[in-house]
């Protein structure tokens, strides 16, 4: 049966539905075509073909094409249940009034991009090793990032840099605990603990935490999603290919897109299976983490494929090594224009939350870049 491969766009919107017989192609396009008149125009349609099969792409504002979807499955026959799917996907991309309920810190994602900001209390992060491993350190670090104009702390006691190893729960716990307890206590903004370990994350939410970003999409620990849903927590579900100690060994794909979009999807069946809010779920495409750069650049251009799912898109690129790559700067600190091309760009393509370093300058490219879509 046909398949909704990606909807992408903003004012024009593209469908493109794939895996269609060559029977189920001229059965859309004549439901297509005879639906068309009533949404004032002459539906833009192509079709390209496999010897296993086809490919249609429709084309049209987003009320032209909810008129045709709607008016198409009004006419029944095999394709109707597919066609009122399309209608409810197309609602989906559409969407942007997300507001995420954090115990009370309540994130208006449909009023501007927010930022969260990354509090890394390992001696061994990718990006500033040891830099907050200090209480202190990151305490002051952590209410910088909030003058600065961080929405959201995000506190990792664990890396997960390209070849990591794990820590044990007992020192995870001694990096984070203590931090959560008194920032959660003090902040007027969410505190996030990153973390895959459901007893790290039981322990950190009963501390002050109110968001669990998991990178593992509710996959390492089976307890995970259970334990967001007992406590009433916000969750990112992140994809990952692999583990952190192997993911980037050889990432493959078919389809990066329809793959990470689809296994996210499982992580949203995982967490609502469990009891969790589905409007406190939001996802993460996983930039870095089992792809490679082709695979991270292909993401980013289509960020908006995962609008489909329903929930806001996270977007975590800062300073990560694509970038370096592709600039030659081996320094992760030194790659900070490069993360906000990507910033401006995620923002551009639906990215509703942006997990940053340099929370100062990031804000600035978050909201320079709301203003000039906001016009369009």
């Amino acid at each position: 049966m046909a398949t909704v491969l990606r909807i992408s766009g903003r004012e024009a919107l593209t469908i493109t539905i794939s895996n269609m017989t060559p029977s189920e192609v001229a059965r859309l396009r004549d439901l297509v075509c005879s639906s068309s008149s009533g949404a004032g125009y002459e539906p833009a349609l192509s079709v390209s073909s496999s010897p296993a099969a086809a490919q249609l792409l429709l084309h049209g504002t987003a009320a032209q094409l909810k008129h045709i979807v709607a008016a198409a499955s009004e006419a029944g026959g095999g394709l109707a249940v597919f066609l009122q799917r399309v209608d409810s996907l197309l609602d989906n991309h559409l969407r942007s009034d997300y507001k995420i309920d954090c115990r009370g810190k309540v994130l208006d994602l449909g009023s501007r991009t927010h930022v969260m900001g990354i509090l890394n209390v390992t001696p061994d992060s990718f990006s500033d090793g040891g830099r907050f491993a200090s209480p202190d350190r990151a305490l002051a670090h952590a209410r910088d990032m909030v003058a600065a104009g961080a929405d959201i702390i995000d506190i990792g006691g664990e890396s997960t840099r390209p070849g990591a190893e794990p820590v044990s729960e007992e020192e995870e716990l001694r990096r984070v605990i203590p931090l959560i307890e008194r920032l959660g206590a003090e902040l007027a903004v969410p505190v996030s603990v990153d973390t895959y370990k459901a007893s790290v994350a039981e322990k950190a939410l009963a501390a002050g935490a109110s968001m669990v970003n998991d990178i593992s999409g509710l996959r390492f620990s089976p307890d995970m999603a259970r334990i967001v849903a007992a406590c009433d927590a916000a969750v990112v579900v992140m994809h990952i290919q692999g583990t952190p100690r192997n993911m980037q060994q050889n990432p493959v794909y078919g389809d990066v897109v329809a793959e990470v979009r689809d296994s996210l999807g499982e992580s949203i069946d995982i967490a609502l299976r469990a009891g969790v809010n589905r409007e406190k779920i939001i996802i993460d495409p996983g930039i870095g983490f089992g792809k490679t750069l082709e695979h991270n650049l292909t993401l980013i251009d289509h960020l908006d494929a995962f609008r489909v799912l329903g929930r806001p898109v996270m977007l975590g690129t800062s300073r990560k090594k694509f970038i370096g790559t592709i600039l030659g700067i081996s320094e992760p600190e030194q790659r900070v224009d490069g993360s906000a091309a990507t910033v401006a760009l995620g923002i551009e393509r639906g990215a509703s939350i942006v997990r940053v370093h340099d929370v100062a300058r990031m804000v600035q490219v978050a909201r320079m870049t709301d203003a000039v879509i906001k016009q369009s």
